[in-house]
């Protein structure tokens, strides 16, 4: 059935989906970003971290999400944002992420394909210099996407500015099917456990990817209820987001750490590029452990060859700890406009996950 609206009611009779929704896609070193310009459905709260809360358990929201996300419209590692109000004047635009499992406080690949998208859809205007900083409030804090341009006013690159980021604990032990592990807890707008692919008897690799799924999601499980996982100020930042396994491959030209990754996040939910915020949490591990000079460059590596480049913008104490602001360099790409219509005598509305 629908409503004057447009809109169509899902065959519960409870989750209201809309109408015809306009989505402008991206990746970003490989991993989906599915923009919504203008969301169909309201979205309430004073600022972005407030409406994240409030989405989690609003039916039309989160019907939205898994609308545009589930099949047959989306897949189980879609990934997408719907563009909100910034806090304040002090930022261009706001953004909740999202997933097939929910709506997250961080987004790297996604802020830096704002950023491309800012420009390329005139929002933010392109500096003449080459040098455009697009201001964007997430779940986490303020972040910046400073996208450079060439001559001819095309995207060459975008910086993705994080917040404060922090080794939060290291070599905490694991028990997993594979033995005991140790891992590190890091902060970078999300909280992560890095895994040194080695010590499980892994490497990163497309062939070994379900195994590497299958320690992500047990290390999460192995690590939940810890207390380590609290923010220190804010309760809705809490809880462990995702693992990062990480193969060693040396140095970089200019002798910083040169490593690759695969991101296994939400519930073994697979990033394809190297990992925006999971980049900067490894940025704060090896700075704090001494890896990762100032000056110095991590080249990291996606598990399908993909790179993005990351230093240390400045150390900073946040949250009464030593942190660093990380920077983290890639490209975006659009590959699609879309419009996503609903059939009202669709069953499989808002659609469905296979795993």
């Amino acid at each position: 059935m629908t409503d004057p609206s447009g809109a169509a009611t899902a065959t519960d009779g409870r989750t209201r989906i809309p109408g015809p929704v306009r989505t402008i896609d991206y990746h970003t070193a490989g991993e989906p970003f599915r923009i919504v310009p203008a969301p169909p459905v309201p979205i309430p709260g004073a600022t972005v971290a407030e409406r994240r809360q409030r989405a989690i358990d609003d039916p039309d929201v989160d019907g939205l999400r898994r609308l545009l996300c589930f099949e047959p419209r989306g897949h189980a590692d879609m990934y997408g944002g719907f563009v909100t109000p910034p806090d304040d004047d002090g930022a261009h635009l706001g953004v909740l992420f999202w997933h097939k499992d929910g709506f997250s406080t961080a987004c790297g690949h996604g802020t830096i394909a704002l950023g491309a998208w800012a420009l390329r859809s005139g929002l933010v205007p392109a500096d003449p210099s080459g040098v455009t900083d697009v201001v964007i409030d997430v779940p986490s804090g303020r972040v910046t996407a400073r996208v450079r341009t060439g001559d001819d006013g095309r995207v060459r690159e975008v910086d993705f500015v994080n917040v404060p980021s922090a080794l939060v604990d290291a070599g905490v032990p694991v028990a997993t099917s594979r033995g005991e592990i140790r891992v590190d807890l890091a902060w970078g707008g999300a909280l992560y456990a890095c895994v040194d692919a080695a010590s499980a008897g892994l490497t990163v690799t497309p062939e070994n990817l379900g195994e590497l799924i299958a320690l992500g999601r047990e290390v999460k499980a192995a690590l939940a209820g810890d207390a380590r996982l609290e923010h220190p100020t804010d309760p809705r930042l809490s809880g462990l987001y995702g693992t990062i396994v990480v193969d060693d491959l040396g140095t970089s030209p200019d002798g910083g750490p040169h490593q690759r990754n695969v991101t296994i996040f939400a519930d073994g939910q697979v990033d394809r590029s190297p990992c925006g915020s999971g980049t900067a949490a490894r940025v704060a591990v090896l700075a704090a452990t001494g890896r990762l000079g100032d000056g110095q460059v991590l080249v990291h590596d996606s598990i399908v060859g993909t790179r993005f480049r990351a230093r240390v913008l400045e150390r900073v104490t946040d949250e009464g700890r030593d942190a660093v602001v990380p920077v983290v360099t890639g490209v975006a790409h659009h590959v699609a406009t879309s419009v996503f219509e609903v059939d009202p005598d669709d069953t499989l509305t808002p659609g469905f996950v296979l795993r």
